[in-house]
Protein backbone atom coordinates (compact mmCIF):
# COMPACT_ATOMS: atom_id res chain seq x y z
CA UNK A 1 0.00 0.00 0.00
CA UNK A 2 2.89 2.37 0.75
CA UNK A 3 4.23 2.08 -2.80
CA UNK A 4 0.77 2.81 -4.21
CA UNK A 5 0.63 6.04 -2.19
CA UNK A 6 4.15 6.93 -3.35
CA UNK A 7 3.35 6.52 -7.02
CA UNK A 8 5.49 3.38 -7.26
CA UNK A 9 8.67 3.60 -9.25
CA UNK A 10 8.29 7.29 -10.06
CA UNK A 11 8.78 8.33 -6.44
CA UNK A 12 11.57 5.82 -5.91
CA UNK A 13 13.45 7.27 -8.88
CA UNK A 14 12.80 10.87 -7.80
CA UNK A 15 14.28 10.31 -4.35
CA UNK A 16 17.29 8.31 -5.57
CA UNK A 17 18.16 10.88 -8.23
CA UNK A 18 17.90 13.79 -5.80
CA UNK A 19 20.13 12.09 -3.22
CA UNK A 20 22.74 11.26 -5.88
CA UNK A 21 22.74 14.88 -7.00
CA UNK A 22 23.20 16.12 -3.43
CA UNK A 23 26.15 13.79 -2.87
CA UNK A 24 27.67 14.67 -6.26
CA UNK A 25 27.67 18.41 -5.53
CA UNK A 26 28.78 17.96 -1.88
CA UNK A 27 25.50 19.06 -0.32
CA UNK A 28 26.13 15.86 1.60
CA UNK A 29 29.96 15.82 1.73
CA UNK A 30 32.08 12.70 1.78
CA UNK A 31 32.11 11.00 5.21
CA UNK A 32 28.99 12.87 6.33
CA UNK A 33 25.77 11.06 7.21
CA UNK A 34 22.52 11.25 5.29
CA UNK A 35 19.42 12.32 7.22
CA UNK A 36 17.59 9.50 8.97
CA UNK A 37 15.15 7.33 7.04
CA UNK A 38 12.29 8.96 8.92
CA UNK A 39 13.48 12.47 8.01
CA UNK A 40 14.01 11.53 4.35
CA UNK A 41 10.56 9.98 4.13
CA UNK A 42 9.03 13.12 5.63
CA UNK A 43 11.01 15.51 3.38
CA UNK A 44 10.13 13.70 0.15
CA UNK A 45 6.62 12.68 1.18
CA UNK A 46 7.22 8.97 0.56
CA UNK A 47 7.04 5.77 2.59
CA UNK A 48 9.89 4.36 4.68
CA UNK A 49 9.84 1.37 2.32
CA UNK A 50 10.68 3.65 -0.63
CA UNK A 51 13.53 5.26 1.33
CA UNK A 52 14.91 1.86 2.28
CA UNK A 53 14.88 0.74 -1.37
CA UNK A 54 16.66 3.94 -2.40
CA UNK A 55 19.35 3.49 0.25
CA UNK A 56 19.85 -0.11 -0.84
CA UNK A 57 20.43 1.05 -4.43
CA UNK A 58 22.84 3.80 -3.35
CA UNK A 59 24.73 1.26 -1.27
CA UNK A 60 24.91 -1.11 -4.27
CA UNK A 61 26.36 1.73 -6.34
CA UNK A 62 29.01 2.51 -3.75
CA UNK A 63 27.68 5.96 -2.81
CA UNK A 64 26.95 5.15 0.83
CA UNK A 65 27.60 2.60 3.54
CA UNK A 66 24.55 1.75 5.61
CA UNK A 67 24.71 0.06 9.00
CA UNK A 68 21.78 -0.75 11.21
CA UNK A 69 21.73 1.68 14.11
CA UNK A 70 24.46 3.90 12.62
CA UNK A 71 22.76 5.49 9.63
CA UNK A 72 24.09 5.92 6.08
CA UNK A 73 27.53 7.47 5.60
CA UNK A 74 28.54 9.07 2.29
CA UNK A 75 31.50 7.23 0.73
CA UNK A 76 32.03 9.39 -2.35
CA UNK A 77 30.93 12.39 -4.34
CA UNK A 78 31.87 13.72 -7.75
CA UNK A 79 35.42 15.04 -7.66
CA UNK A 80 37.09 17.11 -10.34
CA UNK A 81 40.84 17.12 -10.79
CA UNK A 82 42.01 20.60 -11.77
CA UNK A 83 45.20 22.61 -11.85
CA UNK A 84 43.22 25.83 -12.34
CA UNK A 85 40.80 25.84 -9.39
CA UNK A 86 39.94 29.37 -8.32
CA UNK A 87 40.28 30.53 -4.73
CA UNK A 88 36.53 31.12 -4.55
CA UNK A 89 35.82 27.42 -5.00
CA UNK A 90 35.34 24.98 -2.16
CA UNK A 91 38.47 23.97 -0.30
CA UNK A 92 36.95 20.53 0.12
CA UNK A 93 37.67 19.90 -3.55
CA UNK A 94 36.36 21.12 -6.87
CA UNK A 95 32.93 19.79 -7.86
CA UNK A 96 30.62 20.32 -10.81
CA UNK A 97 28.20 22.59 -8.99
CA UNK A 98 30.55 25.59 -8.53
CA UNK A 99 31.79 25.30 -12.12
CA UNK A 100 28.26 25.39 -13.53
CA UNK A 101 27.37 28.22 -11.13
CA UNK A 102 30.34 30.29 -12.32
CA UNK A 103 29.39 29.67 -15.94
CA UNK A 104 25.89 31.03 -15.29
CA UNK A 105 27.28 34.20 -13.76
CA UNK A 106 28.23 35.30 -17.28
CA UNK A 107 25.79 37.18 -19.53
CA UNK A 108 26.30 34.60 -22.31
CA UNK A 109 26.15 30.97 -21.17
CA UNK A 110 27.05 28.19 -23.63
CA UNK A 111 27.17 24.49 -22.79
CA UNK A 112 28.06 21.65 -25.15
CA UNK A 113 27.46 18.31 -23.43
CA UNK A 114 28.06 14.71 -24.49
CA UNK A 115 26.71 12.15 -22.05
CA UNK A 116 24.92 8.83 -21.59
CA UNK A 117 21.90 10.46 -19.91
CA UNK A 118 21.00 14.02 -18.92
CA UNK A 119 20.51 13.14 -15.25
CA UNK A 120 23.31 15.14 -13.62
CA UNK A 121 22.92 18.14 -15.95
CA UNK A 122 19.20 18.36 -15.19
CA UNK A 123 19.92 18.64 -11.46
CA UNK A 124 22.37 21.49 -12.00
CA UNK A 125 20.07 23.36 -14.41
CA UNK A 126 17.27 23.29 -11.85
CA UNK A 127 19.62 24.84 -9.30
CA UNK A 128 20.63 27.62 -11.70
CA UNK A 129 16.98 28.31 -12.51
CA UNK A 130 16.35 28.86 -8.80
CA UNK A 131 19.26 31.34 -8.66
CA UNK A 132 17.87 33.21 -11.67
CA UNK A 133 14.37 33.40 -10.17
CA UNK A 134 15.87 34.70 -6.92
CA UNK A 135 17.65 37.47 -8.84
CA UNK A 136 21.10 36.23 -7.79
CA UNK A 137 22.29 35.88 -11.41
CA UNK A 138 20.96 37.43 -14.62
CA UNK A 139 22.25 35.72 -17.77
CA UNK A 140 20.98 37.27 -20.99
CA UNK A 141 21.40 34.21 -23.17
CA UNK A 142 21.61 30.47 -22.49
CA UNK A 143 22.60 28.07 -25.26
CA UNK A 144 22.69 24.32 -24.63
CA UNK A 145 23.63 21.64 -27.14
CA UNK A 146 23.52 18.06 -25.89
CA UNK A 147 24.52 14.83 -27.61
CA UNK A 148 22.93 11.60 -26.43
CA UNK A 149 23.24 8.06 -27.82
CA UNK A 150 20.63 7.05 -30.38
CA UNK A 151 17.69 5.26 -28.77
CA UNK A 152 17.95 2.48 -31.39
CA UNK A 153 21.62 1.86 -30.60
CA UNK A 154 22.30 -1.46 -28.79
CA UNK A 155 24.41 -0.21 -25.88
CA UNK A 156 26.88 -2.46 -24.04
CA UNK A 157 25.74 -0.93 -20.75
CA UNK A 158 23.64 -1.04 -18.76
CA UNK A 159 23.43 -4.76 -19.56
CA UNK A 160 21.83 -7.47 -17.49
CA UNK A 161 23.91 -10.55 -16.81
CA UNK A 162 20.82 -12.63 -17.64
CA UNK A 163 19.24 -12.16 -21.08
CA UNK A 164 15.63 -12.13 -19.88
CA UNK A 165 16.29 -8.92 -17.97
CA UNK A 166 17.82 -7.02 -20.92
CA UNK A 167 14.58 -5.25 -22.00
CA UNK A 168 13.97 -4.08 -18.42
CA UNK A 169 17.33 -2.31 -18.22
CA UNK A 170 17.02 -0.83 -21.69
CA UNK A 171 13.58 0.57 -20.89
CA UNK A 172 14.86 1.87 -17.55
CA UNK A 173 17.70 3.76 -19.24
CA UNK A 174 15.41 5.28 -21.85
CA UNK A 175 12.90 6.32 -19.17
CA UNK A 176 15.60 8.03 -17.09
CA UNK A 177 16.96 9.85 -20.14
CA UNK A 178 13.54 10.95 -21.37
CA UNK A 179 12.45 12.17 -17.94
CA UNK A 180 15.52 14.33 -17.41
CA UNK A 181 15.62 15.58 -20.99
CA UNK A 182 11.99 16.74 -20.75
CA UNK A 183 12.72 18.34 -17.37
CA UNK A 184 15.79 20.11 -18.70
CA UNK A 185 13.92 21.51 -21.71
CA UNK A 186 11.08 22.66 -19.51
CA UNK A 187 13.28 24.32 -16.91
CA UNK A 188 15.21 26.37 -19.47
CA UNK A 189 12.27 27.27 -21.68
CA UNK A 190 10.23 28.41 -18.68
CA UNK A 191 12.96 30.97 -17.98
CA UNK A 192 12.35 32.49 -21.39
CA UNK A 193 8.56 32.24 -21.15
CA UNK A 194 8.67 34.04 -17.82
CA UNK A 195 10.94 36.68 -19.40
CA UNK A 196 13.72 35.98 -16.92
CA UNK A 197 16.22 35.16 -19.67
CA UNK A 198 15.69 36.95 -23.02
CA UNK A 199 17.20 34.20 -25.19
CA UNK A 200 17.19 30.44 -24.55
CA UNK A 201 18.32 27.91 -27.15
CA UNK A 202 18.08 24.22 -26.25
CA UNK A 203 19.04 21.65 -28.89
CA UNK A 204 19.32 17.92 -28.19
CA UNK A 205 20.52 15.46 -30.80
CA UNK A 206 21.24 11.74 -30.90
CA UNK A 207 24.32 10.07 -32.30
CA UNK A 208 25.12 6.41 -33.12
CA UNK A 209 28.01 6.33 -30.63
CA UNK A 210 28.26 4.57 -27.28
CA UNK A 211 29.48 7.19 -24.77
CA UNK A 212 32.79 6.01 -23.35
CA UNK A 213 33.25 9.36 -21.60
CA UNK A 214 31.33 12.38 -20.36
CA UNK A 215 32.17 15.79 -21.80
CA UNK A 216 31.20 19.36 -20.87
CA UNK A 217 32.45 22.33 -22.89
CA UNK A 218 31.63 25.39 -20.77
CA UNK A 219 31.49 28.90 -22.28
CA UNK A 220 34.04 27.85 -24.90
CA UNK A 221 36.96 28.12 -22.47
CA UNK A 222 36.61 25.25 -19.99
CA UNK A 223 36.27 21.50 -20.51
CA UNK A 224 35.29 18.77 -18.10
CA UNK A 225 36.17 15.28 -19.28
CA UNK A 226 35.72 11.93 -17.58
CA UNK A 227 35.70 8.32 -18.77
CA UNK A 228 32.84 6.06 -17.74
CA UNK A 229 34.11 3.21 -15.60
CA UNK A 230 32.22 -0.05 -16.17
CA UNK A 231 31.29 -1.97 -13.04
CA UNK A 232 29.17 -4.97 -12.16
CA UNK A 233 26.57 -4.27 -9.52
CA UNK A 234 23.03 -5.05 -8.40
CA UNK A 235 20.41 -2.77 -9.97
CA UNK A 236 17.13 -2.15 -8.17
CA UNK A 237 14.25 -1.92 -10.64
CA UNK A 238 11.22 0.29 -10.04
CA UNK A 239 9.28 -2.84 -9.12
CA UNK A 240 11.71 -3.52 -6.28
CA UNK A 241 13.28 -6.50 -8.04
CA UNK A 242 17.07 -6.60 -7.84
CA UNK A 243 19.11 -7.92 -10.77
CA UNK A 244 22.82 -8.03 -11.52
CA UNK A 245 24.11 -5.91 -14.39
CA UNK A 246 27.06 -4.23 -16.03
CA UNK A 247 26.61 -0.49 -15.62
CA UNK A 248 28.40 2.85 -15.42
CA UNK A 249 27.99 5.50 -12.75
CA UNK A 250 27.77 8.87 -14.47
CA UNK A 251 27.32 11.04 -11.37
CA UNK A 252 30.19 9.29 -9.65
CA UNK A 253 32.66 9.58 -12.51
CA UNK A 254 35.90 11.45 -11.83
CA UNK A 255 36.25 14.46 -14.15
CA UNK A 256 39.36 16.36 -15.19
CA UNK A 257 39.17 20.12 -15.65
CA UNK A 258 40.97 21.89 -18.49
CA UNK A 259 41.07 25.64 -19.18
CA UNK A 260 42.01 27.58 -22.31
CA UNK A 261 44.58 30.25 -21.49
CA UNK A 262 46.52 32.93 -23.36
CA UNK A 263 48.98 30.38 -24.76
CA UNK A 264 47.31 28.47 -27.63
CA UNK A 265 49.95 25.74 -27.31
CA UNK A 266 49.54 25.10 -23.59
CA UNK A 267 48.12 21.67 -22.60
CA UNK A 268 44.89 23.25 -21.38
CA UNK A 269 44.33 25.29 -24.54
CA UNK A 270 45.12 22.35 -26.82
CA UNK A 271 42.75 20.05 -24.92
CA UNK A 272 39.88 22.55 -24.96
CA UNK A 273 40.36 23.22 -28.68
CA UNK A 274 40.51 19.52 -29.55
CA UNK A 275 37.37 18.70 -27.56
CA UNK A 276 35.49 21.59 -29.15
CA UNK A 277 36.50 20.31 -32.59
CA UNK A 278 35.47 16.75 -31.68
CA UNK A 279 32.05 17.87 -30.44
CA UNK A 280 31.45 20.06 -33.50
CA UNK A 281 32.35 17.23 -35.87
CA UNK A 282 29.99 14.74 -34.23
CA UNK A 283 27.23 17.32 -33.91
CA UNK A 284 27.48 18.29 -37.58
CA UNK A 285 28.26 14.98 -39.26
CA UNK A 286 26.93 12.15 -37.08
CA UNK A 287 23.98 13.45 -35.07
CA UNK A 288 20.33 13.60 -35.92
Amino acid sequence: MGEERDGGGREFRRVSEELRARMADSTYPQSSFLPSQRDLAKEFGVSRDTVQRVLRELSNEGWIQSRRGSGSRVLKNQRIQSSAAKATRSRRGLTLGPLISEAFEQEEVTLDVYTLTSESLDAHMRLQAERIRAGIIQPRRISLRMLLPSTSLPLPYPRATEDQHAPLLRDRLHAITERHTDSLRGVLRDLQTEKLVPSVDVRIRHTPLTPAFKLYVINGVEVLFGPYEVIERPVVLDSGEEIRALDVLGLGATLTHHVRDADPNSPGSVFVTSMQAWFASVWTLLSE
